[in-house]
């Protein structure tokens, strides 16, 4: 069986690039295709060796730093990757690499983080956070973002079956292709983020500083409250932004590695997270080193968490991205003292660990493959 893995650009290691790395490792003989490769040297590891067949688009000037400006030519490109030769195609998508071209004879995976979100029902938060909401550049975008939802749902069509990365993300696709998709959650390396019983007096927040994950929203609710403490990690774009609305008692430790975020998540009181999420790795992280999570509750994290109606919680939510709901949220865990076990914060996290993603994933393609087969040999009959 020849395999072809189809991803959508290999620029950065991140939430994507971590399922690529164990298809990988689920088929080592795979070959991979993607619009762009700029991965740097150091960061090629999870690749194991290979190096990605990639479009025209890797020529064009400036796409090494600029590569999103070329996503109205990302659906022609892609499908420009000649997979003639291969039995079994894997896609791993949240943009357009999804839309190759195969053949009735060929079996077309798609693993699917998402329908692009800012062609889809985020179009309009898009717009706003990029300035791009009123004139004429504006209506250009719109434009083009209409396009690329026509092609977006004519290459659906190619797709035989779709794994979906959480139930909400199933409920999207269902919306955006009219498709039903199996659920298979991402992997989480709970085996690094071990579990510890005994927790300070701070509480954690740790991710990009992006628009959507809502960090100085964050910040703006523990200078209300002068007496917890709250230790945030990460950095990029509202890095500035946060550092003028942080107060004595919050400290931004910027950008740290692995092993100095895991010691702090592993002695935090809780960890707070504000963003809506298609998945969400750092609140199962969290929750692998046995600490609980207050989190907005709404998007993927009402699977990954339990909340305190459950028979063991592992957190409890908040309804709306504002600073008093969060404030509210951080009073009624302290008054729920004792009620967030360690250990089943420890135990729901193992749901999401890489050695069951690797069983799902395996187990679901051989069956869809065995079951393709059978109807290839009933249909020569």
């Amino acid at each position: 069986m020849k395999i072809a893995i189809v991803h959508d650009w290999l620029v950065t290691y991140a939430g994507a690039e971590r399922v690529l790395e164990q298809m990988l490792i689920c088929y080592p003989q795979a070959d991979v295709f993607s619009v762009v490769d700029f991965l740097e040297d150091g960061q090629r590891s999870f690749l194991n060796g290979k190096k990605a067949q990639t479009t025209f688009i890797q020529n064009l000037p400036g796409a090494k730093t600029c590569y999103r400006s070329y996503l109205p030519l990302m659906p022609i490109a892609i499908e420009q990757l000649d997979l003639s030769n291969y039995d079994l195609i894997l896609s791993s998508s949240h943009a357009v690499a999804k839309g190759v071209l195969v053949s009735p004879d060929q079996l077309h995976l798609c693993m699917c983080f998402t329908p692009i979100r800012y062609a889809w029902d985020l179009q309009n938060q898009y717009l706003q956070e990029s300035g791009l909401s009123r004139g004429l550049k504006s209506l250009a975008v719109r434009w083009l973002l209409h396009k690329v939802r026509l092609w977006d749902v004519r290459s659906a069509k190619g797709v035989d079956r779709f794994i979906a990365i959480s139930h909400f993300i199933a409920r999207r696709i269902q919306k955006a292709y009219r498709r039903e998709s199996v659920v298979i959650y991402p992997p989480v390396d709970t085996d690094h983020f071990e579990f510890q019983a005994i927790k300070g007096d701070f509480y954690i927040t740790a991710s990009r500083m992006v628009p959507y994950k809502k960090i100085p929203l964050i910040i703006e609710a523990f200078s209300r409250m002068p007496d917890k403490k709250l230790i945030v990690v990460g950095s990029g774009p509202e890095f500035a932004k946060c550092q003028k609305l942080a107060t004595s008692n919050v400290t931004l430790l910027g950008h740290q590695s692995a092993e100095i975020l895991k010691d702090y998540l592993q002695r935090a009181k809780a960890f707070v997270f504000a963003a809506e999420e298609d998945f969400g790795i750092a609140p199962i992280e969290a929750q692998a080193c046995g600490t609980p999570v207050i989190a907005f509750g709404k998007g993927a994290l009402l699977e990954t968490i339990r909340g305190i109606h459950t028979k063991q919680p592992t957190g409890l939510f908040f309804e709306t991205q504002t600073v008093s709901a969060i404030v509210d949220a951080v009073e009624r865990f302290e008054a729920m003292d004792g009620a967030f076990s360690p250990q089943a914060c420890r135990d729901n996290s193992l749901r999401f660990s890489v050695l069951q993603f690797r069983q799902n994933f395996v187990s679901f393609v051989a069956s869809e493959f065995a079951a393709f087969q059978q109807q290839k040999t009933i249909g020569t009959c």
